[in-house]
This record gives C-alpha cells, sequence and structure tokens, in this order.
C-alpha cells in the first residue's frame, strides 16, 4: 500500500485500495494493511539552522528513494532538535519502510506527544498549531494493524478519524480495517460502504474485505456484487478465487460452480484456504484474517474438493 502524508498522498497498494505500503512487509494476501512510508511537510517552524538544513537532505534522500541515508539525518535532527514534530514523525516513516516497525511506533508516538503539547500549549490562541496530528495517528495506527494490536489501532484511527472532521479516502479503509480485526462487523461495513462511495468507480483492493464483511453481515447480495467487482479487475488473484467460491455455494447455491472456482487455485496456494491444516488456519486465522462465517464456508469447500 501506499503512505499518507500532508504533501504527498503517496499510498501503498497491496491490500488497502489507496493506501499503501511502500517496501512494508504486506500479507501475501490481496488486501493487507497499509503503512506510512512519505513524509509529511512540516507545518512548524524549525529555528535550528543546522537541523534544518539536514531536514532538507533527509527529505530528498527520501524522495530520491535512500531511506537508509535519509533515515541517518533524521536520527540527527531528532539529537539536535528533539522537540521536533516532524523530524521524529519522519524518523517513523523510515523505519517503517525499512520494517523497523517497534522503533517506528516509539517515533510515532514521540511525535504524538509533541503534536498534543503544541496544541495544549497553543491554549487557542493559534489556530491548529500542529494540525496534521490526525496523520500522525492515521500512521502509528496503520503501523499497529500490521503488528497484531488491533485494540490500539482501532484507538488510533478513531482518534484520526474524530480529528480529520470530514470522511478520508484514506482513513476510512484502515478504520474499517479495524473494525474487522476487532469483530465489530457493522462499524466495519458503515466505514467501507463511506469508503467505497467515495471512490466512485475506482476498485480497489480493500473491497475484498468489505464483501467478506457483508457475507459475515449474512448480506449476501451486496457482497456478491461488490466481489464481482473485485474479480472483474482481479481475476486471477487466489483470495478473490476462494471468496468467491465462498459466495457461489453459499449465496448463489451453485456448488459445481462453487468447486470449479476453488480448483482454479494452484494446488499449493489453495490449501492455505482448506481451514484444515495448522498452516491453513493460521494463515486464515492471522495472516489474512477473514471472518469465522467464511472461514467456516471455505472449509466445507475444501472438503468438497478433497483438500481436507
Amino acid at each position: 500500500m501506499l503512505v499518507h502524508s500532508v504533501a504527498d498522498a503517496a499510498l501503498l497498494l497491496l491490500m488497502l485500495a489507496s493506501i499503501s505500503i511502500t517496501g512494508a512487509a504486506a500479507a501475501s494476501s490481496l488486501i493487507s494493511n497499509p503503512l506510512p512510508t512519505n513524509a509529511i511537510t512540516p507545518q512548524v517552524s524549525l529555528s535550528n539552522a543546522d537541523a534544518k538544513s539536514l531536514f532538507t537532505q533527509a527529505r530528498a534522500y527520501e524522495q530520491q528513494g535512500n531511506l537508509q541515508a535519509a533515515q541517518r539525518l533524521y536520527e540527527k535532527i531528532v539529537v539536535v532538535a528533539p522537540d521536533f514534530v516532524y523530524g521524529w514523525s519522519n524518523l517513523g516513516n523510515t523505519q517503517t519502510a525499512l520494517q523497523q516497525l517497534t522503533e517506528a511506533e516509539i517515533s510515532y508516538t514521540k511525535a504524538i506527544n509533541l503534536c498534543t503539547q503544541l496544541e495544549q500549549n497553543s491554549g487557542g490562541a493559534s489556530p491548529q498549531p500542529c494540525k496534521d496530528l490526525y496523520l500522525l495517528y492515521l500512521n502509528r495506527g496503520s503501523l499497529r494493524l500490521n503488528t497484531q494490536q488491533p485494540q490500539l489501532a482501532l484507538q488510533d484511527l478513531r482518534q484520526s478519524n474524530s480529528l480529520r472532521g470530514r470522511p478520508d479516502d484514506v482513513i476510512l479503509p484502515n478504520l474499517a480495517r479495524a473494525y474487522e480485526v476487532n469483530g465489530q462487523y457493522q462499524a466495519a461495513s458503515d466505514a467501507y460502504v463511506t469508503s467505497i462511495r467515495m471512490a466512485g468507480n475506482a476498485v480497489a483492493p480493500y473491497w475484498l474485505r468489505a464483501s467478506l464483511v457483508e457475507f459475515q453481515l449474512d448480506n449476501g447480495i451486496d457482497g456478491y456484487a461488490l466481489l464481482q467487482r473485485v474479480q472483474n479487475r482481479f481475476p486471477d488473484a487466489p483470495e478473490v478465487k476462494a471468496a468467491l467460491a465462498v459466495y457461489l455455494w453459499e449465496v448463489r447455491n451453485e456448488q459445481d460452480q462453487a468447486r470449479q472456482t476453488f480448483l482454479q487455485i494452484p494446488n499449493k496456494q489453495r490449501l492455505k484456504y482448506s481451514y484444515c491444516s495448522d498452516e491453513s488456519k493460521e494463515y486464515l486465522d492471522n495472516v489474512i484474517a477473514w471472518p469465522p462465517k467464511m472461514k467456516e464456508a471455505v472449509q466445507v469447500i475444501a472438503k468438497g474438493v478433497g483438500d481436507c
């Protein structure tokens, strides 16, 4: 998926539709969680001349794709200017892109705390002294989705959504996913539906997640309609075929077609969806985190084709 930033809203796409993870480890699922990788353009002044020069250089390295060099400079910036919000936030972005997720969470937390302190110190005299706070919560919440901290991720993403004050096409898919992994399927559906309406005809991978949630809520007609559009765009994706097999079996009552669709998935990949072996349960429970009803239904199909 891509990354979200004030100046460049870059999103990485491996799972969530307008959100992406540039260089971050995404699940092999079509739909995976977005992680930030781009920097936020600073909205507060930086008086330290050395730090300002370093920040300019770091941004240039980041834009060139030289994240290691950018990270080294951001690490220097937070030493010479430890109260600079965007030194910490951009350090977190590079750490995220380089898979240093524990360190990135610490950096985002530092940026959030500093940004919050700026808000408190302003006493209302200056409107939005740190107006990018919602993005900082979005980045940390997205990261926490990727590090199996669902409750904390949901807290962050709800806070981001609240601070944003209006529907946001990057926040909503992440927020929906957070509701989903916390088992709050109706709230997830509401967020997915709003995001999809905003997207218009731009079908995105997270629409698959939305169709899985609709199946969980016994809303098979709408879920199937969504899944058909996903299939048109990603016809060869194993996860799409597995989900389609479930819909054909359970909603359309087309068992023969469901078996054929499921068997179109290459053998090794198909076994991941059987929900019979420990490996497949790990995959469906924790890697791509399908809702319970989808897992139960796909197991029936797997047994029907002899995979269990």
